[in-house]
């Protein structure tokens, strides 16, 4: 291995340094003190310098083997980040170009006792500018990010994380460094590159067969031939094959059948919430005649994925849903973006507290979106473990591409780089083409003439199908492919990849933006098959943003806070739908009026996103004039790039927002959901359980100045697994004269499910008004003690009075509560705090505040 600490040098020799590899330019002058945190303030501009300078990470190693002893050794670089010459001993092997790809250079004949090892960096802004000048023919657009963003331009000519130049919820940080492994290897007879097994069921035997597929590099003058054995003890599965070995880079694929007993016994694997997520230990022992065994150790996962899209009765167009193991199954998640600006800093445990956060919120899917990387091999890891399907999209978000020879070479190296490293990961469920660009061309974001349009179509097609999907389809027949997203599907690939409007309801899956409209109002919403994309932004908490801030930058209208929101009037947007139902702030301290602002976002946020996704989730079963059989809802987005307003639900350093609390109740398995459609309020039971249940549906409606309701109503349903049935059924004028003394702006409607055995749904609940309008609300005095049980801390909380949206927050501990942004109607509950790092009680009561709607 050759990790650890490297020379690091400027263009012109005037900054030298120590530099960690894995590890980038930035984290370098960090860890040294030779600049502040990249995150603080207006850094993000001041730091441009770092980007603009060409940089060159150098090193010296002795060989630890007998050279003249090993017929091949190479150099590997597992990710160069990007545009790069790489030199041993002052001769130069090659170039990168590309930071999604493996770099494997054979140095054979020029490595010594002591080398000396250098990686000469290009600027990847200018090497994007300078692609661009040279793409004469005709240009590829967007040119430039817009100047909210303050980014760099021509992100689309480099083969770079396209975020990295900046994006609506992040910074420009387009980093220099090696971000991933690198190494020597050396072998005398041949070599395993890749590994990778997929599973398939074959219904015509009832057989689970596994696909295993090695590539080698061969080093021989002639074929190698030899014994291979692949041995499932837990499924007394053992099979030996003979192979031949050809010289040079060559692949052998080999069918293991699951022992006919075993077949019937064998676990799949599940997502999160429908079922465990086995896996089986697996041994491959290749023995081949020169005498050399290699044993690779591994894990067979079995489960299979269909995409269908098949015509629905009653309805035009196509469905567009998943079944896992033969049952289809309602997607429920969000949209993943890179964890940091700096991927050396994304540990393990980065990554297990995102993922188990999402996890824990009860979801069981997410996209990995096209503008940011493909995940480290833990991310995936921590996905098959827990059972989080993902979405997988190739790289290529918001822009067109070029498609010249050498970008479209680069491509294709990437592409099945990627599949191969990804492919035997049961998590990925789907591969997709990229992000939003069959749109951009279909709605002409570019404002292209259409005299022109036909070379960008074809140039679409050359890249996601000619080439793309072309690889996928020959590295991988385990898992569908989507060529966009949005995208109708088959449909599009009807009428030639570009559909004429992709955003069609009665096809594929869509994404919808809209922050004028009033998000309680569920008409608004599209009525989709599939919903990959929508949201809301919010601010991140005060805890949050503190620890990259100073006072002066404390308000919402500071120059601080425009600098942070990099999507056009986003800070007016969030005030505008704020106003539609609750109070603006009017605090006259400065400091509290900020943090009200932010408790406010998370509100709107948290409750506009709960009722676009209680929608898709309750439209699953039905059709209404055509549209409907929802059966997705990932929201943007899941995890946050640094501390700034978004649209994600986990802020940087993985802190719930309001919006992930109120996600662990969207998305939970039991759910009622109310709608209020022309005076009349419907509620239906939702359901991702495998059987049907018998439930009481309590109602129950309280005035909003006590804690004794007005009236309850008890009811015996049945709620159908894994569908969205009505319940419930009741004029709203009823309900108000059956409560008396009830109007729509004095009451509050809440409901859940009790089953048998414990099964309950959470608590939900309909407003019957805004809440700026709600009478007889009165500020509630809140108090809360804490005390230690095992190694959580539980709160006991008491209110005088019936308080919306409870926010308990305790700064900057780090852990999650069990609830939060509760509608609180009761005069006592207990909320559960699980610590991520060790804290008190003493700690925990020092930093707790306590708000709702009326402190506000």
């Amino acid at each position: 291995s050759l990790r650890g600490s490297w020379r690091l040098r400027n263009g012109n020799g005037s900054v030298v340094l120590a530099g960690e590899v894995p590890g980038c330019v930035h984290t370098a002058l960090r860890r040294r003190g030779l600049i502040q945190d990249p995150y603080y303030r207006f850094n993000d501009v001041m730091y441009r310098w770092i980007s603009l300078d060409n940089w060159t990470y150098s090193r010296t190693f002795e060989t630890p083997f007998a050279l003249r002893k090993w017929q091949k050794v190479n150099l590997v670089f597992e990710g160069v980040d990007t545009v790069a010459q790489i030199l041993v001993n002052n001769i130069t092997l090659g170039r990168t170009d590309n930071m999604f790809n493996r770099y494997s250079f054979d140095i054979t004949s020029v490595i010594k006792e002591v080398n000396f090892l250098e990686v000469r960096f290009l600027s990847a802004v200018s090497y994007a500018a300078e692609q661009s000048r040279c793409h004469k023919a005709y240009s590829v657009p967007p040119a430039c990010p817009p100047p909210v963003q303050k980014g760099e331009c021509h992100a689309n000519f480099i083969r770079k994380e396209q975020c990295s130049f900046s994006w609506d919820w992040g910074p420009s940080f387009p980093t220099q460094g090696i971000w991933k492994d690198v190494r020597i290897e050396a072998y005398d007879h041949y070599h395993l590159i890749y590994f990778s097994s997929t599973s398939f069921f074959v219904k015509s035997v009832q057989q689970w067969s596994l696909e295993i597929e090695s590539i080698f590099d061969v080093v021989t003058s002639k074929p190698l031939a030899g014994l291979v054995t692949v041995n499932i003890p837990k499924l007394q599965t053992q099979q030996t094959f003979n192979v031949k070995l050809q010289p040079g880079e060559g692949s052998i694929v080999l069918l293991v059948n699951i022992n006919k007993v075993r077949s019937s016994t064998v676990e799949t694997w599940w997502p999160n919430g429908h079922g465990k997520q086995t896996g089986y230990n697996m041994t491959t022992t290749f023995i081949m005649e020169a005498g050399c065994q290699i044993e690779k150790f591994s894990k067979a996962y079995f489960r299979t994925v269909e995409l269908v899209q098949e015509p629905i009765p009653g309805s035009p167009g196509l469905s567009f849903y998943f079944r896992i193991n033969g049952r289809p199954i309602f997607i429920k998640g969000s949209n993943w973006i890179p964890a940091d600006s700096f991927q050396d800093r994304v540990t393990y445990d980065t990554l297990w507290l995102l993922l188990k956060s999402a996890a824990d919120a009860n979801m069981n899917a997410l996209r990995v979106w096209g503008g940011g990387v493909y995940e480290q091999d833990e991310f995936y890891d921590i996905c098959d473990e827990i059972g989080i399907m993902i979405w997988q999209d190739f790289m290529f978000a918001c822009a067109l591409y070029p498609t010249d020879q050498n970008y479209l070479e680069s491509v294709r190296a990437e592409v099945s780089h990627q599949v191969r490293r990804l492919k035997s990961h049961p998590s990925i469920i789907l591969w997709s083409g990229n992000n939003e660009n069959e749109a951009a061309i279909a709605s002409n974001w570019f404002s292209i003439p259409y005299a022109d349009r036909e070379i960008y179509i074809k140039d679409y097609v050359m890249l996601y199908v000619k080439n793309i999907q072309e690889i996928v389809l020959a590295e991988d027949k385990s898992r569908p492919f989507i060529a966009s997203s949005p995208t109708n599907g088959l449909e599009s690939v009807k009428e030639g990849w570009i559909s004429q409007n992709p955003y069609d309801t009665h096809y594929g899956d869509t994404h919808f933006y809209d922050y004028s409209s009033d998000c309680w109002n569920w008409t608004v919403y599209p009525k989709t098959r599939f919903a990959s994309e929508y949201g809301f932004q919010s601010w991140p908490s005060f805890s949050t943003i503190e620890k990259v801030s100073s006072m002066e930058d404390w308000s919402y209208t500071s120059n601080f806070s425009l600098h942070r929101q990099h999507h056009e009037n986003g800070n007016d947007q969030m005030l505008q739908l704020v106003g539609h139902h609750f109070k603006l702030p009017q605090s006259t301290d400065p400091i509290k009026k900020f943090k009200d602002t932010i408790y406010l976002t998370q509100v709107m946020q948290a409750q506009c996103i709960k009722t676009e996704t209680e929608f898709y989730r309750f439209s699953q079963s039905e059709i209404v004039k055509g549209e409907g059989h929802t059966m997705g809802a990932l929201y943007w987005q899941l995890n946050d790039i640094w501390q700034a307003p978004s649209w994600a639900s986990l802020e940087y350093g993985g802190k719930w927002k309001l919006l992930h609390y109120f996600a662990q109740n969207f998305f939970a398995p039991l759910l009622p959901v109310a709608y209020e459609d022309k005076g009349v309020l419907y509620i239906y039971g939702v359901s991702d359980l495998h059987v049907d249940h018998k439930l009481t549906l309590r109602v129950v409606v309280h005035t909003w100045s006590s804690l004794e309701p007005v009236c309850t109503l008890a009811k015996d349903v049945t709620v159908k697994a894994q569908s969205a049935v009505p319940i419930y059924k009741e004029s709203i004028n009823n309900l108000l004269e059956r409560c008396r003394n009830c109007t729509r702006k004095s009451c509050v409607v809440t409901f859940w499910l009790v089953g048998e055995s414990g099964l309950q749904s959470p608590r939900n609940h309909h407003f019957l008004s805004s809440l700026k309008d709600a009478v007889g609300l009165e500020k509630a005095q809140l108090s809360a003690s804490v005390s230690q049980r095992d190694d959580t801390y539980v709160f006991a909380l008491q209110t005088t009075t019936i308080a919306p949206f409870v926010s308990l927050d305790v700064g900057s501990i780090k852990g999650r509560f069990s609830d939060n942004g509760f509608l609180m109607t009761e005069k006592k509950k207990v909320v559960v705090f699980y610590p991520w790092e060790p804290t008190s009680v003493e700690e925990l009561a020092k930093s707790l505040t306590l708000t709702s709607l009326l402190d506000v």
